[in-house]
């Protein structure tokens, strides 16, 4: 409560999502997405982006469907444990689970670390500290390793012998 009685410092607006900016940048994560999987769209396959020698980023097709499907992003940091192998440590593990909505053209950020439903709105505060634009955020952040992983990312390619 404020000393000052026409103050408006107590009145808080309750947030809003902005839908048309949430679902524009849906859709352009949507057309990264099918850019990054490239062929690689198959139950269970995966395609490893290279950033530089410690940083890959994994995406895995967990779930095929008609309309939809189901994928894993995530980040892995490699060390070196010795002079030939090299090991993923789990330190540092960002993970991001999106639905993939076919007939839309959308991807949506559905879990992200620990949080698995993000909701389109949070009261703030909350004893989770979610931000209350955290879709929005979580989807802009996807959307942020998307463009690192098109502009940086290197991958192993296979190449096919002609005849």
């Amino acid at each position: 409560m404020s000393f000052f009685p026409n103050s408006t410092v107590n009145r808080r607006t309750r947030y809003q999502p902005n839908l048309v900016s949430l679902m524009t940048l849906c859709a352009n994560n949507y057309f990264l997405l099918l850019k990054i999987q490239a062929d690689k769209t198959a139950l269970n396959q995966q395609r490893h982006f290279f950033i530089n020698e410690h940083l890959t980023y994994v995406v895995t097709v967990n779930e095929v469907t008609r309309y939809t499907s189901l994928i894993t992003f995530e980040q892995k940091m490699l060390t070196r444990t010795t002079d030939k192998e090299k090991t993923y440590t789990h330190s540092l593990h960002p993970r991001m689970s999106i639905r993939l909505y076919h007939d839309a053209r959308l991807a949506e950020v559905i879990s992200n670390q620990d949080v698995f439903q993000v909701k389109p709105r949070y009261d703030y505060p909350n004893k989770d500290m979610h931000q209350q634009d955290e879709k929005q955020q979580i989807n802009q952040f996807l959307n942020e390793w998307l463009h690192l992983c098109l502009e940086h990312g290197q991958v192993n390619l296979t190449l096919k012998k002609n005849g």
